[in-house]
């Protein structure tokens, strides 16, 4: 009997959690580490660094531009988020970080994030510094050059606070609405 009251109070105790988070996208606010990166952005070619970034909104993705399918998807479900957002959207940056990053030269990831918004920043990284970025995220990726050209990668999408904290993580951005409202939770925190 007692072992089934700690159960139901347990249980209770979690859904209020949750309920309380207001959250769409699933809250990993002390569970990672905070945004620490050095690469070169495509747009200008300068070397940056999360310090770049600091007083924005940051949401991380890696991928790379030939991608047929879910990189153009997510960019442009953020892009329509950041849309959606109107001059809020100046608080926020994505960081799209390639995993090709032989075959995503300079130009080619400017002309790729320009055609989504002009918040969508492309950074390009050295094999270690890629491979640093990806590990400290725990984000899988491979690369197989050849005839037949092979690459992989997961598809989270992860957002930061103004102070490069982590905060949320999600495989899903379908939802606009969802990523529209955690976008302007994070930027009145």
């Amino acid at each position: 009997m007692k072992l089934r009251a700690v159960a139901v109070l347990v249980a209770v105790l979690l859904a209020a959690c949750s309920k309380q988070s207001g959250w769409h996208a699933t809250d990993i606010t002390g569970a990672m580490p905070p945004l620490v990166f050095t690469m070169t952005r495509a747009s200008d070619g300068e070397i940056v660094s999360e310090a770049d970034y600091r007083g924005k909104i940051v949401v991380l993705y890696f991928g790379y531009t030939h991608c047929p399918d879910i990189c153009p998807t997510t960019l442009a479900n953020l892009a329509e988020a950041l849309g959606k957002l109107g001059a809020k959207a100046d608080g926020v940056r994505v960081l799209f970080v390639t995993v090709d990053p032989n075959r995503d030269t300079p130009d080619l990831m400017k002309g790729y994030v320009n055609s989504f918004a002009p918040q969508v920043n492309g950074l390009r990284g050295t094999d270690d510094q890629l491979a640093a970025l990806a590990r400290r995220y725990r984000v899988a990726y491979t690369v197989t050059p050849g005839p037949n050209y092979e690459v992989m990668h997961s598809n989270a999408v992860f957002f930061f606070g103004r102070d490069g904290r982590a905060h949320l993580v999600s495989t899903d951005t379908k939802d606009i609405g969802a990523l529209t409202e955690d976008l302007n939770h994070l930027l009145d925190m």
